[in-house]
């Protein structure tokens, strides 16, 4: 009879303090997702900037000039392209993790490290890809007479938010995923629906006033609303939206943390 002695697993035992202790393999490991991306390409970095561009024109045509969507006052080509950048940023932290503990099998069969580590670490990745874009970004809007104000310092709260959000969920679907591969095959689709119920390419301005509070509930809403504000130079900060985005962001993060901490002891024997 074999007996094994393990520690405790606590429920609130959110485990930052062994993730700071290895952020180093943290680092690494993200480099190298950044590195492989690009590695034998012939535009390389480019390939970051051209998506957003080219939904941005697609969009343009579709819902600004056939379908005549309103774009509160400002060129849709940009109305577009400031929200695209938190949705990307947001779209591909998930669909990164959620594969990142499958693709991992040995690394977790053969070294002891905070599991959480790998879905922060593609998720991480993203952040380089979302760095060059908001560059990118400032330069085209600049060009059309947008430049950047003192509304830049609500920047770290939205990307605060944003990143909760993707992390929290990113977590869950990753843990997940190495149970069940569907999780894998079903982000690409909840990304989908996800776009079309959020802000992107139509205004929040569309949204029925009686219906804004529940809609208000898709934590997208604060964080795109935001970033368009911060952007586009508009009028009034979308406070109520923001409030919600941040308190359901750190839920979601609270109960990603929690669910991949209480299931990953047994990720070397299911993957």
């Amino acid at each position: 009879m074999k007996t094994l002695i393990s520690p405790e697993r606590k429920w609130f035992d959110f485990g930052f303090k062994q993730l700071w202790q290895y952020r180093e393999l943290l680092f690494t490991l993200a480099t190298r997702d950044i590195k492989l991306r690009y590695q034998q390409t012939f535009l390389g970095i480019v390939w970051v900037i051209l998506q957003p561009v080219l939904t941005s024109v697609i969009f343009s045509l579709v819902f600004g000039r056939l379908a005549k969507l309103p774009s509160d006052n400002v060129p849709y080509e940009l109305f577009a392209f400031a929200g695209l950048l938190p949705w990307n940023l947001f779209k591909d932290s998930i669909q990164r993790a959620a594969n990142s503990v499958v693709a991992e099998k040995n690394l977790i069969d053969k070294v002891y490290f905070p599991r959480m580590i790998i879905p922060f670490s593609y998720s991480a990745s993203a952040l380089f890809d979302f760095f060059v874009v908001l560059l990118a970004n400032i330069v085209i809007f600049i060009f059309f007479g947008y430049y950047p104000t003192w509304k830049i310092i609500f920047f770290p709260l939205l990307l605060v938010i944003n990143l909760f959000l993707a992390s929290g969920i990113g977590l869950i679907v990753s843990a997940l995923s190495a149970y069940y591969r569907d999780f894998i095959y079903a982000v690409p689709f909840l990304m989908q629906t996800w776009l079309y119920i959020s802000p992107i390419a139509y205004s929040s301005t569309l949204i029925p006033k009686n219906w804004m509070f529940v809609y208000d509930l898709n934590p997208l809403v604060g964080v795109l609303e935001g970033f368009r504000w911060m952007l586009l130079d508009g009028d009034v900060f979308p406070w109520s939206a923001v409030i919600k985005s941040f308190l359901i962001g750190i839920m979601i993060f609270i109960a990603g943390t929690l669910v991949f901490r209480r299931i990953e002891d047994n990720f070397a024997d299911v993957i």
